[in-house]
């Protein structure tokens, strides 16, 4: 019996019972799959935009090639690439255009000279950009992609960037100025509420160490935008501190044994008086009163420490921590978190 014959036109009724009757023999194909258990749709393919390492040996001419990779589902044209260093630095072209288009999965290549300084002591970011625009692709129109290269060493710990007494015994409470007006943590509360110098303090999954230092000597960074060695692998960077001021926030920027970086923001609330979550933190101890410069006052009110952190980019080495540009963020500890 033919298909046909099953198929040609039949009055509803029959239409329905030949139609069965086929599905039987297997003449009919089995129905979709339901549109409530769609395929999982893959992540949409972006355009890669990669820099190559630059020569900061100045003074001296570098080149730089900056690699564009079609990743979209389409072919690209009409593609152009713009390169900037840090300001100030004169490169050549400002822009270079690529002739042809670029199949699916296929790279161009643009080179840009750029003239270099002389190096100059200390450590400094010099930080690259390529922005590629263009038709087709991934559809999106532009893409970008940095890289920033180091110039110097950082600190070697953050207890190398400890510049302020935030903490002071009470037998001797001239030498603290945690807030700018001389005020200090009290050494003998703090040790009430377990941080005594050395001590391991557990926050957000991280284990952190309270710093060894002497009460009226430095123990606390004001956060200046310091560069930190920090080694380690996990999913955040927990920071132990306090703020000065209400508007203790900040941007902390990592930087991964690859050169490649990630940032996040955090904040604290005051040592004093704000909610104990402002900005997202998390309360970690109380100290009763504070230390004055005419000695130990204000009981009953607590003077805090809190946590926060940033995310980090879990399947990559951390090589070092830029701290916020911001001396209100107060930091005491840092540690990587699984």
């Amino acid at each position: 019996m033919s298909v046909s014959r099953w198929l040609r036109p039949l009055g509803p009724l029959r239409a329905v019972r030949a139609l069965a009757v086929a599905a039987s023999l297997g003449l009919v194909a089995a129905p979709a799959a339901s549109a409530a258990e769609p395929p999982a749709d893959p992540a949409a393919a972006r355009t890669e935009v990669t820099v190559s390492p630059v020569d900061l040996d100045g003074p001296a001419i570098s080149t730089v090639t900056v690699r564009v990779k079609n990743a979209g589902p389409q072919r690209m044209r009409s593609l152009k690439v713009a390169f900037a260093g840090p300001v100030g630095w004169a490169v050549q072209p400002s822009v270079a255009a690529v002739s042809g288009s670029l199949g699916v999965g296929d790279s161009a290549r643009a080179e840009f000279r750029i003239r270099v300084p002389e190096k100059r002591p200390g450590f400094a970011l010099r930080t690259f950009t390529a922005t590629a625009t263009y038709s087709g692709g991934d559809g999106a129109g532009a893409a970008a992609g940095t890289r920033t290269e180091v110039v110097g060493s950082p600190l070697p710990d953050l207890a190398a960037a400890y510049g302020n007494v935030g903490v002071t015994d009470e037998s001797d409470t001239a030498p603290g100025d945690y807030d700018g007006d001389g005020n200090s943590f009290s050494a003998q509360k703090l040790a009430t509420a377990g941080l005594t110098p050395g001590a391991t303090v557990r926050a957000l999954g991280a284990e952190l160490t309270w710093p060894d230092a002497e009460p009226g000597t430095p123990g606390n960074v004001s956060s200046a935008g310091q560069a930190i060695t920090l080694s380690g692998q996990g999913s955040r960077l927990v920071f132990l501190g306090s703020g000065v001021g209400s508007a203790a926030t900040g941007t902390a920027t990592v930087h991964y044994t690859d050169g490649t970086s990630s940032r996040g923001q955090f904040g604290f609330p005051n040592w004093s008086f704000d909610p104990a979550d402002l900005h997202g933190a998390t309360l970690v101890a109380s100290a009763d009163g504070r230390n004055r410069p005419d000695g130990y006052g204000n009981a009953g009110i607590a003077y805090r420490i809190f946590a926060h952190s940033v995310p980090l980019d879990a399947s990559k080495q951390v090589a070092f921590v830029v701290l916020p540009s911001n001396g209100n963020v107060h930091v005491f500890a840092m540690a990587v978190a699984p």
